[in-house]
């Protein structure tokens, strides 16, 4: 079996070892399972730091869509198509996916910006 190392605060280590010690566990003991979940795929999912960092752009995109729609429906369009390409182009997206799901590919042009 490998080992794992890993840095934690001080504070959390203490807090770990006090749960492992009420649920008659060693650290490592109580720890296993939530790794095993995490490391399956298609398992329960493993919530980051970046999950609210995400959950917030998202809803800022949502409510400046919805604007930009109130305003002018091109407008999003265009936005959706520069987005896609900078996706692309980060290997964020893939190509064969997009054309798969009926999306037209789109680059940008010397502003950034989609054509």
């Amino acid at each position: 079996m490998r080992t794992l190392s890993i840095r934690i605060d001080d504070a959390l280590h203490r807090r770990l070892r006090l749960r492992a010690y009420g649920a008659n566990l060693s650290v490592s003991e109580f720890l296993r399972p939530l790794i095993e979940d995490a490391a399956v795929p298609g398992g329960r999912y493993a919530y980051t730091g970046q999950d609210e960092l995400l959950g917030v752009a998202l809803q800022t995109y949502a409510l400046l869509a919805e604007m930009a729609a109130q305003q002018s429906g091109g407008i999003v369009e265009r936005a959706l198509a520069a987005s896609r390409a900078m996706l692309r182009e980060r290997g964020l997206l893939d190509p064969e996916e997009e054309a798969a799901s009926g999306m037209r590919p789109t680059s940008l042009g010397k502003e950034g910006r989609a054509p």
